[in-house]
């Protein structure tokens, strides 16, 4: 029996004008961290899908963790890691706003309570 996936959802809010900026250091430099701690990258969406003078962008990223084990692994490793949080920090000044929720499948959460 696999586990069920459980979804690691990141929406960041960028300045106006820093969205490729961003993008382009979260593909080489957070990917590749995230990746190490167990997490898969379903999608990596842009909001709105053009880029606009003078208008913030919203970049969403969908990750996955193969069940709670993974989700509990790369948690605890994104969170004594000072790389990602010194990341973050350089991040700082393209950044409005960001957060993090998880989320699963409908027919798994049930059993994702049993534990």
């Amino acid at each position: 029996m696999t586990e069920p996936s459980i979804s690691i959802v990141d929406r960041v809010v960028l300045r106006p004008g820093h969205a490729r900026a961003f993008i382009d250091a979260y593909r080489s430099e957070y990917l590749p961290r995230a990746e190490a701690r167990g997490l898969v990258l379903d999608r990596f969406l842009v909001s709105p899908p053009v880029w606009i003078d003078g208008e913030p962008n919203t970049v969403t990223a969908i990750w996955t963790a193969d069940g709670p084990s993974g989700w509990w692994q790369a948690a605890i490793a994104g969170r004594y890691d000072p790389e990602s949080a010194e990341w973050w920090a350089r991040m700082a000044p393209h950044v409005l706003g960001r957060s993090r929720s998880s989320a699963a499948d409908v027919a798994d959460v049930e059993g994702l309570c049993d534990v």
